[in-house]
């Protein structure tokens, strides 16, 4: 590929980018990346890693809640500017890591918006540079609502900016954002009302979980509001007024909207060189992810498969590895394990209930609710669910699922046994850790 400048150049330097271009520059290709933002993409500036420092930040509130049953009396305060601060600064540091592994690996950064010109060359501020093979890894952005006074909604990045926190919040959604960013307020205080147009919050999910999750919200005092849609927006001074087609006139300080994501392949050119586009406007790939034009591919969340980090990850391993290395890099898609970082938390690997019933002739099903040991001596009446999914046929574990505390680290293992193909005879085997929530996956009977 001598005759382009680059062997690759990838368009974006979030998750599914960054590691493409480093795997590939660190196997022998010359790359490049441009990207218009800040390094890291949605997930280190206004996604995963700002959203899980104000989880921690806000779950404090019940810490020190549940201390007072262990004998401390201290009466804290909360500073909204102090986590807001700390979190930037956080964000910078990484933002010079992710700098520095490019700069290490023998990557050139572009700064600049990059569009696709033909099947071998991008532009880029004014400029028009050759490649063998061109990466877009663009990932998604918010969705914003086709409603009157739209202009007035709210997307996730505005609880990262804040100033200072409302006294009254309406959420509009229930999947990940939506619940997180939810429960981050309720904790610190804010009035929280969740408006979700579905039956149920968390769609996708095991249904036993989802309901678990729906009353432990509310337990705390977040409102959630079923089949219901916000049909218009009016600004009322410093406030909001949202007209709901059940015919409530809520009001609220902010009006966050997190109704799902789309794909960023607006304005890059994709469909004028011929790359095929799916119905929500992602990228069609293969699996090696080649689009419909051989020389131009696609990862992350810019293909609107499945839309976490891990995956963007993983996908710019195998993409690199594919075409400048062995090819021996593959993905498993049946088994992900993902987590909810709602309060309390949610994680799950592999299928639900209802999945495995479509999929295995005969399930078996063990199930365990209880209150941890931590809260036995704390007002807090938070409750703990976990559940195993068994394919019968082979005694085969098809599915762990848990909320709770601490979920995302015991499912992250739990991935690890299911992933080796581990029995439930085997988990019967195995002997627990006493006392933890943990031990509870492998004494269900």
């Amino acid at each position: 590929m001598a005759e382009y400048d680059y062997d690759l150049f990838v368009v974006g330097a979030g998750s599914g980018g960054v590691r493409a271009a480093r795997v590939a520059s660190e196997l022998g290709a010359r790359v490049a990346v441009a990207e218009m933002g800040r390094l890291g993409g949605t997930c280190v500036n206004v996604g995963c890693v700002p959203k899980k420092l104000f989880v921690y930040g806000s779950h404090f509130a019940y810490d020190f809640r549940d201390a007072r049953g262990y004998g401390w009396t201290a009466e804290p305060s909360f500073d909204w500017a102090t986590l807001l601060e700390n979190k930037d600064r956080e964000i910078a540091r990484l933002n010079e890591i992710y700098g520095g592994l490019l700069e290490r690996a023998g990557v050139e950064l572009m700064s600049g918006r990059a569009q696709i010109v033909d099947p071998h060359t991008v532009a880029i501020a004014g400029e028009q540079r050759s490649a063998g093979r061109i990466l877009v890894a663009t990932g998604g952005r918010p969705i914003i609502p086709d409603i009157p006074g739209a202009e007035h909604a709210l997307i996730s990045n505005a609880i990262f900016e804040l100033d200072a926190l409302p006294e009254r919040a309406m959420v509009v959604g229930a999947g990940y954002i939506a619940l997180e960013l939810g429960s981050v307020l309720e904790a610190l205080g804010v009035d929280v009302t969740l408006v979700h147009r579905g039956k149920e919050i968390l769609r996708g999910f095991d249904r036993d979980l989802r309901c678990h999750l729906h009353d432990e919200l509310e337990a705390k005092g977040m409102r959630i509001l079923l089949e219901t849609q916000v049909t218009s927006l009016e600004k009322k001074g410093d406030a909001f007024e949202a007209h709901l087609d059940n015919g409530e006139l809520l009001e609220t300080d902010f009006p966050l909207f997190a109704i799902g994501r789309t794909p960023n392949t607006e304005g890059l050119g994709l469909e004028a060189v011929g790359v095929e586009l799916g119905k929500r406007k992602g990228v069609v790939v293969d699996e090696n992810f080649t689009t419909s034009v051989p020389s131009i591919h696609a990862v992350g969340d810019v293909i609107d498969h499945l839309q976490l980090t891990p995956v963007a990850v993983a996908e710019g391993m195998h993409f690199a590895h594919h075409f400048y290395g062995q090819g021996a890099h593959r993905i498993d898609y049946m088994s992900i394990p993902t987590a909810v970082f709602c309060q309390p938390e949610l994680a799950t690997v592999g299928l639900t209930e209802e999945e495995a019933w479509h999929r295995c002739q005969d399930v078996r099903v063990y199930k365990s609710v209880f209150t941890p040991l931590k809260l036995t001596l704390s007002d807090r009446k938070e409750h703990t669910i976990v559940k195993l999914v068994v394919d019968a046929s082979d005694d085969r574990v098809v599915g762990c699922h848990m909320a709770g505390h601490g979920a995302a680290e015991i499912i992250q293992g739990l991935a690890v046994a299911m992933k080796a193909g581990a029995t439930k005879a085997q988990f019967d085997a195995t002997i627990g850790i006493h006392p933890t929530s943990a031990e509870e996956f492998v004494t269900l009977r």
